[in-house]
C-alpha cells in the first residue's frame, strides 16, 4: 500500500509540478491573438476570450502558484518551529504567554479575510502574498509544534539528558525536534495543501496576481463565464491545481506510513 501510494502520488503530482517548473522554458514567445475557441488552428487547447493561447497560458501559469505556496509554507515553519519549541521547553510561564497569546489573537481572524484586508490597503504582489500566507499559518503551526514538542519533552529521556548536563540546544534539537518530526511531517502535507488552496483562492480573487496574469487560478476566474463555450481554459488549470494538492497529500501519507512501519 505504501509503495502504491508513492507511485500514485508521484504520478498525480508529476504532471502539474513539471508544467509549473519547466513550462515557462517551453512556452515560447506569444503569437498573434486570434479568437478560436475550437481546438486546432495552431492552438492545442484553443484560445481564451481575448484570443490568448490557452496551452501557453497553462505553461506559464503554474510557477507562481507553486513557488508562492512552497515559499509560504517554508517561511511559516521557519517562524513556527522555533516559537513552538521555545514555548514548549521554557520554564518561564511569562515567556510562554508572551509567545503564544498574540498568536491566539491572530488565529481568531479568518486567514482569507486578513489577506483581503491587507490587499485592500496595498497590492502585496507575489512576494507579499507569500509573506501574508506564511503569517496566517504561523499560529496554527506553532501550536502543533508546541504540542508535539511538549509531549516529547515530558518523556523520561529528556530528564535524563538534562541530568547528564546536556545543553538546552542539544536537548531541543537532537531529541525533542527529532521526536516531533513525524507529527510535523503529517502537518506539512496538510498545510501545504491548505496553502496551495489559499494562494489559489487569493489569486482567484485578484490578490497577488494581475487580472491578466498567466496564473492557473487567475485563468479559472478569467474564463469561468465561458465555461460551456471554452471549457479547457477553466478545466485544465483547475485539474492541475487539484492534482498538485492531491498528489502532495498522497506522497506525505505514503512517507508517514513507511516510516511508521520501519519503526515498528
Amino acid at each position: 500500500m505504501s509503495r502504491g501510494r508513492f507511485v500514485l502520488g508521484g504520478l498525480v503530482v508529476a504532471v502539474p509540478l513539471a508544467l509549473a517548473l519547466l513550462g515557462p522554458l517551453f512556452a515560447g514567445p506569444p503569437g498573434p491573438r486570434s479568437v478560436s475557441f475550437a481546438l486546432g488552428e495552431g492552438h492545442w487547447l484553443g484560445t481564451d476570450f481575448v484570443g490568448r493561447d490557452v496551452w501557453r497560458q497553462v505553461l506559464l501559469g503554474g510557477r507562481t502558484v507553486v513557488v508562492t505556496a512552497l515559499a509560504a509554507t517554508a517561511l511559516g515553519y521557519l517562524v513556527a518551529v522555533p516559537v513552538g519549541l521555545l514555548a514548549a521547553l521554557t520554564h518561564a510561564r511569562w515567556l510562554e504567554e508572551l509567545l503564544m497569546r498574540p498568536l491566539d489573537v491572530l488565529l481568531a481572524v479568518p486567514s482569507l479575510l486578513l489577506i483581503l484586508l491587507v490587499a485592500a490597503a496595498a497590492d502585496p504582489g507575489p512576494v507579499g502574498l507569500a509573506l501574508l500566507v506564511a503569517l496566517v499559518n504561523v499560529p496554527d503551526a506553532a501550536r502543533i509544534v508546541r504540542a508535539a514538542a511538549g509531549e516529547a519533552a515530558s518523556r523520561p529521556a529528556v530528564e535524563a539528558l538534562r541530568m547528564q548536563g546536556e545543553s538546552w540546544w542539544r536537548v531541543a534539537v537532537s531529541y525533542v525536534t527529532r521526536s516531533a518530526l513525524r507529527t510535523l511531517a503529517a502537518d506539512a502535507g496538510i498545510r501545504l495543501t491548505g496553502v496551495l488552496y489559499l494562494v489559489s483562492t487569493a489569486a482567484f480573487l485578484g490578490v497577488g496576481a494581475a487580472p491578466d496574469a498567466a496564473d492557473w487560478a487567475v485563468m479559472v476566474d478569467r474564463n469561468r463565464t465561458g465555461l460551456f463555450v471554452q471549457p479547457w481554459a477553466v478545466v485544465v488549470p483547475a485539474v492541475l491545481i487539484v492534482g498538485l494538492t492531491t498528489g502532495v497529500n498522497l506522497l506525505f501519507d505514503a512517507a508517514l506510513e513507511k516510516k511508521g512501519r520501519a519503526r515498528s
